[in-house]
């Protein structure tokens, strides 16, 4: 199937490229630069829900420790889930991109060291991580 590009959306592009301003960075709502700033991710893949929730606590817990500021978390999209193919089984939260997130925010040790949880990427079927930005060490 080939989609044509009507008129307006390639002046819409010539202009885009044209312009000289400069795209907004969101992180800088959340996140206020410090001098020192260190970023880490973890990738999720292959573990239970179970397993992914116990490592996520321990890596929260190492990273606040070693003063990181955002971790990424790869999730996956959750689209080849087996979960999906069982009608008994929620469709949202077994599934690690959903899960996982859920269970930092219900878990209020893991709270006191986050800033923020990117829930936006969370609920964003076309993206697989999302990201955690925390506090710095007391």
């Amino acid at each position: 199937m080939i989609k044509k590009i009507s008129d307006k959306d390639k002046q819409d592009w010539q202009n885009f490229i044209n312009s000289s301003d400069k795209l907004e960075n969101k992180d800088q709502k959340i996140f206020k630069p410090t001098k020192r700033y260190i970023e880490k991710s973890i990738d999720l893949h292959g573990y239970t829900l179970e397993e992914a929730n116990q490592k996520m606590a321990s890596y929260i817990k190492e990273c606040y420790e070693n003063g990181v500021n955002k971790i990424n978390v790869i999730t996956g999209k959750g689209l080849r889930s087996k979960n999906l193919n069982d009608p008994y089984q929620s469709n949202n939260l077994s599934i690690l991109k959903h899960s996982v997130p859920y269970y930092i925010k219900s878990n209020d040790q893991l709270m006191s060291k986050i800033i923020s949880i990117d829930f936006e990427a969370v609920e964003n079927p076309s993206v697989g991580n999302f990201d955690i930005f925390l506090r710095k060490k007391k």
